[in-house]
């Protein structure tokens, strides 16, 4: 997925367009350096999304360096 930056803190997947902070949690601290990819759609019904702490609907990254 080229293009895209992950967000340290909360592991979001930005499009390269979406600046250089986080628009979910304002971090700064983005990468380029992450892998594996999961879309989360309902996160009150999902067991990754408990195990990740995500509350959120979106795209996530699984790895982030």
């Amino acid at each position: 997925m080229a293009d895209r930056l992950v967000c340290r803190d909360c592991h979001r997947v930005l499009e390269i367009d979406d600046g250089e902070q986080c628009p979910v949690c304002a971090s700064n601290s983005l990468t380029e350096d992450w892998a594996g990819y999961v879309v989360i759609a309902h996160p009150e019904e999902s067991q990754i999304a408990s195990e990740m702490e995500i509350t959120e609907p979106g795209r996530y990254a699984l790895k982030v360096r």
